[in-house]
């Protein structure tokens, strides 16, 4: 919000400079992100009117002038275009000083001057120029041209938070200087324009619940081409609105002064009476930056008989917007109520002054009074003859009362403030209340559509206060450890151990294309956003592979041809009626397997590679399983299981994925639940037995399709006490092998703590295993 301080002191003025004033504002919540002055510092320039004008006997571009400042005449040679007789203008006398200019008197080509002649961009209150700036034809001679521009002025640029859009305006800022100060309010007298017109427009709402307020008037016999006048020029200048026509500019002006969006349509071009409703499918509208949009079923139009003719509270149509040749206007002021308004405009690709205060919220108890406001402003500038208003009014949205207990406010502010105090405070904010027992029974007005809970009072009361008066006290409170499970491993261990392995750490949106979620995760139904952000991130996760994989595209195009990247996040599922937030380490691995070196020789990822990254997470036995996942390669898939609950995925990137994402190199993927591996089993003591162990090597030969993993399992199940490990070292097929069979080739250690095994123990349990394989597997041993 950019405003003209001298706006606002127009209707309240207190006792602060242009800096205090700016620093009262940022304490109160309404931070000052900028405060310029609107011209630079210069002295000795005044309105000026050139009587005569000469040409120079020796330049062809430059004139003599005879100017009059006020007291007496000079000579001054000016080259403007623009210089003539008559013409008012500002004048730098001799010993001005001007931004980068000193004025002397001197010789030019040989005829004496003394002064200079000045265009905007000398005075330095605009970037380009041509010629003089030219000034009224009633612009006082002699005057200083500070005054008489009103130079002395400053523009502040607040940030507002969105809760506070009651200070897009110049009304609502000075409520809170009132509130803040409590200098007194001079706002704009408004009152009802005389109707001297029986022309109206019958107005209907068939969409009450978007549009529970809609006021308009017919105004005739307008001048569409009067002059705006320089006073409200300069005004929407200094607040960034630049000046359009008298018309448009008295509608920008309401808006920025009472914070009310109006719109101004051309009578003539209006066909039968006013309707307010939603768009009708594929309906079209030509706006007045010159755009057509196609509009959907939830857009709220202004229309007439022959379509829609506004898109309500964002712009108006260019078939019926003023123009010169207007004669008779329909104004608009009316309430749109802030959830019909939101996303609207930003969905269209437009961003306007009223839309942005329309998705904030307006005061819907200021509507009838900005339209009295215009009017009277339309008749005063631009003459005709006003009409009766015609309205339509509906539900508005209460205002109920608000409690703050004074308890409370003490235990959140922390500060000594009376019960009488907290009462002042609140009246100054123009609220109503009762109080009894320490419980203030508040009511806002409606211009203040943010107060709504408890906190919000407190807020008010901590900001009137101020935050500066609040002592920054050290906290006092007993501090005690807080509990670590040595069997829960934290979320920054699980960080630690990805790091320690290589792996950098990455973050990405939980909102991704929905056409991730189809192919990588084969989910049809995946949970969409209402508003979404972009048409890229419309939907949830229910997986993290999709953010992974497109990290990885990012850093290929930028030559990192390597890359291990995980993701400590959460995915989301839908569960029948209701949805779940599960946390997820996901990673990915491509490229090299080791950085550059002359150490050993380059070879790429591959999925032993994965497989071993995924198991330095767990600390418990795991399982992998070839299954398949519409992610992943057919062939080089597995689920990852903890006894028969599974816990994750790993696998190469299917091909067909791959070649999308246009990656010219496998790439390895593994996703694991996070809860699983935070789990630990706590160390226990264990005796070291002092005798040495007993290895024997067993060959087994077993169908193609029977695993390693099957095997060692089976063997774990039997429980043998002595024995240690069981640990596949070879996989041989070939010779000496019968078709369709594999030897699988084991390391089996056994050892007993309390004494040296003897051959007949070793055998026995050796037939064990033996007797186990043959029966589950058909194994013989080779």
């Amino acid at each position: 919000m950019q405003f003209s301080e001298q706006w606002l002191r127009s209707m309240v003025n207190p006792a602060l400079d242009t800096a205090q004033l700016g620093h009262a504002l940022t304490m109160a919540g309404l931070e000052v992100e900028e405060l310029t002055a609107v011209a630079p510092v210069f002295q000795r320039i005044v309105v000026a009117e050139i009587l005569e004008t000469a040409k120079h006997p020796d330049a062809d571009r430059l004139q003599v002038c005879k100017v009059n400042v006020g007291w007496e005449v000079l000579q001054i040679v000016c080259g403007a275009s623009n210089a003539r007789a008559g013409l008012k203008a500002p004048c730098a006398l001799v010993g001005a000083e001007l931004p980068g200019i000193s004025i002397k008197q001197a010789k030019v080509r040989g005829v004496e001057s003394f002064g200079m002649m000045c265009s905007a961009k000398e005075l330095g209150i605009a970037a380009e120029a041509n010629g003089l700036l030219e000034l009224p034809a009633d612009a006082p001679v002699g005057q200083d041209i500070r005054e008489y521009l009103d130079l002395n002025d400053h523009t502040y640029t607040l940030k507002l938070t969105p809760n506070r859009a009651d200070c897009l305006s110049i009304i609502g800022i000075a409520r809170d200087v009132v509130a803040m100060t409590g200098a007194p309010i001079q706002a704009p007298a408004i009152q009802a324009a005389v109707v001297n017109s029986h022309q109206s427009k019958a107005v209907s709402i068939t969409a009450s619940e978007a549009c529970p307020a809609y006021y308009g008037r017919v105004v005739e016999g307008v001048n569409a081409q009067a002059q705006t006048p320089d006073w409200m020029i300069r005004r929407l200048e200094r607040s960034g609105i630049r000046s359009i026509s008298a018309l448009v500019d008295i509608t920008n002006y309401v808006l920025l002064e009472l914070g009310q969006p109006m719109h101004a349509f051309d009578l003539n071009l209006l066909q039968g009476d006013i309707q307010v409703r939603f768009a009708q499918v594929g309906e079209k509208l030509s706006l007045l930056n010159d755009t057509e949009v196609t509009l959907k079923a939830d857009d709220l139009v202004i229309a007439d008989s022959t379509g829609a003719v506004a898109l309500a509270g964002i712009m108006g149509g260019k078939p019926t917007s003023v123009t010169d040749k207007t004669q008779s206007i329909f104004l608009e002021s009316a309430f749109f109520t802030p959830d019909t308004m939101a996303g609207k405009a930003r969905r269209l690709g437009l961003s306007t002054d009223s839309s942005y205060r329309f998705e904030r919220g307006v005061d819907f108890g200021n509507t009838s009074q900005a339209l009295e406001r215009a009017t009277k402003l339309v008749l005063d500038i631009c003459g005709g003859n006003a009409g009766p208003i015609t309205s339509t009014i509906a539900q508005l949205p209460e205002r109920k009362q608000v409690t703050l207990r004074y308890d409370r406010l003490i235990s959140v502010l922390g500060i000594e403030i009376s019960a009488a105090q907290v009462g002042q405070l609140l009246t100054q904010l123009g609220f109503v209340f009762s109080e009894n027992n320490g419980v203030f029974s508040v009511s806002a007005p409606s211009f203040r559509f943010d107060i709504a809970r408890e906190e919000d009072l407190i807020e008010e009361v901590a900001r009137l206060h101020g935050y500066e008066h609040i002592p920054a006290l050290t906290p006092v409170a007993s501090q005690g450890m807080l509990a670590a499970p040595e069997a829960i491993r934290s979320h920054d261990r699980l960080r630690d151990v990805m790091v320690q392995q290589g792996y950098q750490e990455v973050i990405t949106y939980s909102f991704v294309d929905a056409a991730w979620e189809r192919d990588l995760y084969a989910n049809q139904q995946p949970i969409a956003l209402k508003n979404p952000i972009a048409s890229n991130l419309s939907v949830m996760r229910s997986g993290l592979w999709g953010g992974l994989l497109d990290t990885l595209s990012y850093n290929l195009n930028r030559q990192q041809s390597r890359a291990m990247l995980f993701e400590l996040g959460s995915r989301y599922l839908r569960q029948a009626q209701s949805y779940t937030e599960t946390l997820t380490l996901s990673g990915l691995c491509y490229g090299n397997a080791l950085p550059e070196q002359w150490g050993s020789a380059a070879r790429q990822f591959d999925f032993y590679d994965a497989k071993a990254h995924v198991e330095s997470l767990f600390t418990q036995m795991v399982r992998f399983v070839s299954e398949s996942h519409p992610a992943l390669h057919p062939g080089q898939s597995a689920r990852i299981y903890i006894g028969d609950k599974a816990v994750g995925w790993l696998g190469k990137l299917h091909p067909q994925w791959q070649q999308q994402c246009q990656l010219n190199q496998a790439c390895f993927l593994f996703e694991i639940d996070a809860a699983v591996i935070q789990t630990k089993q706590v160390p226990a003591y264990q005796e070291v037995s002092k005798f040495l162990p007993v290895r024997r090597d067993l060959a087994m030969v077993v169908d193609q399709n029977i695993s390693a993993q099957a095997m060692i399992d089976a063997i774990i199940a039997e429980q043998i006490p002595q024995l240690q490990t069981v640990k596949l070292f070879d996989v041989y097929q070939g010779k000496g092998v019968p078709e369709n069979k594999k030897s699988l080739a084991f390391l089996v250690l056994m050892q007993d703590t309390a004494k040296t095994m003897v051959d007949g123990e070793v055998d026995t349990i050796v037939a064990q295993i033996l007797k186990n394989w043959s029966s589950k597997f058909s194994a013989v041993l080779r």
